[in-house]
């Protein structure tokens, strides 16, 4: 049996039309920049929510203030006691935009201290959970999604985005931070989305 063999059902994630058209919408208004930012970090990422909030100016951000190819995290899901590294790789775009991000922190009177939050709300307070899952609820709504996700649905499509690339669940496994590759195989299921693409230039 093929090591990545599951019953287990596909996550339900968001297409990667529905990706382009979140992450064109924040990035069409400027209320939206830190939201954009937020949500193609999850997206480039495959960090969770308490992972992204927990990020300060300092994890992103070297001594030069240059953004930081690796980010090792300090707050993480522990889920035993000897984890996978906690260390992420940022893509080439990701790194372009959170350098973008740093400057408007600067215009906008935010904090570039090592131990700042990257993310905080208007009262000048790390973003909560709860700020982040109202935003992404309304910006789901104003890029015309039909369908409601969790913000957790990003991760999912982040490590669906790097199967459906590669073909490498042992990568896939790396790039989630999963101690258990089990937990990972449910990404090597196809996707409503992978079966449209398949039969749509079938013959008939």
């Amino acid at each position: 049996m093929a090591p990545y063999a599951t019953n287990r059902r596909p996550p339900r994630t968001m297409t990667e039309a529905e990706q382009a058209a979140l992450l064109k919408t924040t990035g069409e208004h400027a209320r939206g920049f830190r939201d954009h930012i937020l949500f193609a970090l999850a997206l480039g990422t495959g960090l969770r929510e308490s992972e992204v909030l927990g990020l300060n100016v300092g994890d992103v951000m070297d001594d030069r203030g240059k953004v930081k190819r690796r980010i090792t995290l300090r707050v993480y899901k522990r889920c035993t006691d000897s984890p996978m590294p906690q260390d992420v790789f940022l893509p080439d775009a990701l790194m372009f935009k959170l350098g973008k991000f740093l400057k408007w922190k600067t215009s906008h009177h935010e904090s570039l201290d090592n131990d700042a939050p990257l993310f905080i709300s208007r009262r000048k307070k790390r973003l909560s959970a709860r700020m982040v899952r109202e935003a992404f609820h309304q910006w789901q709504k104003k890029a015309g999604l039909s369908r409601r996700y969790s913000f957790h649905s990003i991760r999912h499509a982040a490590c669906s985005n790097i199967y459906r690339r590669e073909h490498d669940i042992r990568l896939v496994q790396r790039f989630a931070r999963h101690v258990n590759i089990t937990t990972t195989t449910i990404y090597a299921q196809p996707s409503d989305e992978d079966l449209v693409r398949a039969v749509k230039d079938l013959p008939c």
